[in-house]
């Protein structure tokens, strides 16, 4: 995978994307950012046990016994708001997602904090949560979500970093997944980014030491005319957004979506109007 400075100029990030279905940003967030959200997210997770509470089997694998997830950034830390409206992940996110109705809202922002002795997670694509969608015309299909792992902390392979197949989006067999001596570790130093496509193979790494904790932030983008992962407007209210910028409110699910010029219906409506 390339690696870039966020100065870099977008033809080189979509480049880059097309070829590989991945890439890395250096220093995506600045160190006074990056520590208000490392400590907001560091306190939160204190008071979180590892490990999701219940569900199916499958589910309770993938999300893995000895990790830490939760939604509702926003709430801990106004950095998340900076990060919806960050240039560089809007831009990505419009080139990448403009093929698909052009409007997109957040599909999730979570924290995913890995413990010591978590196995390696299941390879997948994000774009899999709408896999009929993907499988229809794969791999022609358009690009229906981008995502983004910020390093709260240097992330190396031993602690659990993102392993990602570059080239795997462009497979022609939807159904291979791919194997674990395919990949390659994303490694990151505190402040740096994983972008990648929902098309790329990718999981989670085992975190192979005994007492370390990977500390990360994934963010991600659907298009609009999809139900995204995390039910942000059940999250954040309405009165909570005033004085967001319009950017802000559509993503967290507060306006409609509009596919014009494209074809289709507006959606998400309130008594037919566009909030």
């Amino acid at each position: 995978m390339d690696r870039f400075p966020k100065a870099t100029a977008l033809p080189a990030f979509i480049d880059a994307l097309s070829k590989d279905g991945a890439l890395i940003v250096e220093r995506m967030l600045d160190p006074v950012r990056l520590e208000a959200l490392r400590s907001a997210i560091q306190v939160e997770a204190a008071q979180r046990a590892a490990g999701p509470e219940g569900g199916p089997r499958y589910w309770q694998t993938f999300h893995g016994a000895n990790t830490k997830r939760f939604t509702g950034i926003g709430l801990l830390s106004e950095v998340f708001f900076d990060l919806l409206e960050d240039k560089v992940l809007a831009t990505i996110a419009d080139e990448l997602l403009k093929g698909s109705g052009a409007q997109y809202w957040m599909n999730t922002c979570q924290a995913m904090i890995i413990g010591p002795g978590e196995p390696a997670q299941t390879l997948h694509r994000d774009g899999d949560n709408w896999s009929n969608v993907m499988q229809r015309s794969w791999p022609d299909c358009p690009e229906l979500t981008v995502s983004m792992i910020l390093a709260l902390e240097d992330v190396d392979g031993s602690v659990g970093a993102t392993r990602v197949i570059p080239g795997s989006h462009q497979w022609p067999d939807y159904e291979r997944v791919g194997q674990a001596d395919e990949t390659m570790p994303a490694e990151l130093s505190a402040g740096d980014a994983l972008i990648y496509s929902g098309k790329v193979i990718h999981g989670g790494g085992e975190n192979c030491t005994q007492d370390r904790w990977r500390w990360a932030l994934h963010l991600s983008f659907v298009v609009g005319w999809l139900t995204p992962e995390e039910a942000s407007n059940q999250i954040y209210s309405a009165g909570s957004l005033q004085g967001r910028s319009d950017r802000v409110k559509r993503l967290l699910g507060f306006s409609a979506f509009n596919p014009y010029p494209g074809r289709g219906g507006r959606l998400w409506l309130k008594n037919f109007e566009p909030w």
